[in-house]
């Protein structure tokens, strides 16, 4: 669903750029509070996984192909405001390095892409798991419908900014009906890697998923006619702190470099959702060249490597590696933010 240069008009792409770049200052700030020794480490990992998914695009009708979005993904795993942050680290690298979504309508990408699907499938996934019972296996129900959801809320989102700035003159019911229809479809495709992903983290190391906080209720027992909390029934596990979390983070990556690297080969061609619908009501025909179409890695493949293979492969790789470099880096910046004003809190509450 990335939108290229010229399907909105400028002041619509400048208002949602200003909108991104405010969403994006409140997720540095909320991402402070979110992010500490469990969160921290797999924050850029989990935007090098959504990059490498994101290349895979699956077919899910005639001609039309869908590919991950990942703001119910992040959001669950790393939080909401670390995942709006997670999703606009993927759409930048996209959009600078490999000519994917426009430059100028980066604001329209991060809006529609990250803000809307985070925000929309995480009030989605804190409402089912307050009535579902308190099991990790609600925390994966949870995470499929609210990722289901959030496909289709970015579509109506799109049709919304069309409406208001699109740049040809299609009707708009025409456009909401399209949009809608062939998201619905993709979002189910989406809901299933989101929750199986979810799924294996939470099966392993389910002090990692944010969404799984607190979750986990103790067993009752009824003394006297009054419930109490049973005895552990085995020693408490180590803290969490003091937990390593370099095998996951290792699997993690190496799963991601070998998506990007070498399952991407056999991804659908066909035109995504947002492209097939384009082209079949003319809304392409004022699309502009990207200004990064001379990339050496230009449609997620090495310049001058004739081999498709090999080339595609090898930016895939690059690609994961750029963004969990530039997303480690990020989170780490905040990370140390946030350990920097605990200190001085700390020590102006020794001072008093």
């Amino acid at each position: 669903m990335h939108v290229p240069d010229g399907f909105i008009d400028a002041p619509t792409s400048v208002a949602t750029g200003v909108i991104a770049a405010g969403a994006l200052a409140v997720s540095l700030r909320g991402a402070r509070r979110e992010l500490d020794e469990r969160t921290a480490p797999l924050a850029g990992l989990v935007a090098a996984f959504i990059f490498a998914v994101q290349m895979l695009n699956f077919p899910v009708a005639a001609g039309t192909s869908g590919h991950l979005l990942g703001g119910a993904l992040a959001a669950i795993l790393v939080g909401p405001c670390t995942g709006v942050l997670c999703v606009s680290v993927v759409l930048l690298m996209q959009g600078l390095l490999f000519a994917d979504g426009g430059l100028t309508a980066l604001g329209v990408n991060i809006t529609d892409m990250a803000i809307v699907t985070t925000v929309v499938s995480y009030a989605v996934f804190r409402g089912l798991v307050k009535v579902l019972p308190r099991r990790r296996r609600s925390v994966t129900v949870a995470s499929f419908v609210a990722a289901l959801l959030s496909v289709p809320a970015a579509a109506v989102a799109f049709t919304l900014l069309y409406a208001v700035g699109g740049t040809t003159d299609v009707s708009i019911g025409k456009v909401a009906t399209a949009m809608i229809g062939v998201h619905v479809l993709i979002g189910i495709g989406e809901a299933m890697i989101t929750a199986l992903t979810v799924g294996a983290v939470i099966a392993v190391r389910p002090d990692l998923v944010y969404g799984a906080r607190g979750l986990q209720q103790r067993l009752k027992l009824r003394v006297d006619g009054e419930l109490v909390d049973a005895p552990d029934a085995a020693p408490a596990p180590a803290p969490a702190a003091a937990r390593s979390h370099r095998p996951l983070w290792i699997t993690g990556l190496v799963t991601s470099l070998v998506l990007a690297g070498v399952v991407s080969f056999y991804a659908s061609a066909d035109p995504d959702g947002l492209e097939k619908v384009a082209h079949d009501h003319g809304i392409d025909k004022t699309e502009k060249e990207h200004a990064a179409a001379d990339s050496p890695l230009a449609d997620y493949g090495v310049k001058d490597i004739s081999d498709d293979r090999l080339s595609g492969g090898l930016a895939g790789v690059i690609g994961v590696g750029v963004t969990v470099v530039v997303g480690s880096g990020v989170f780490w910046a905040v990370r140390r933010r946030r350990s920097a004003a605990e200190d001085s809190a700390s020590t102006a509450g020794g001072a008093a």
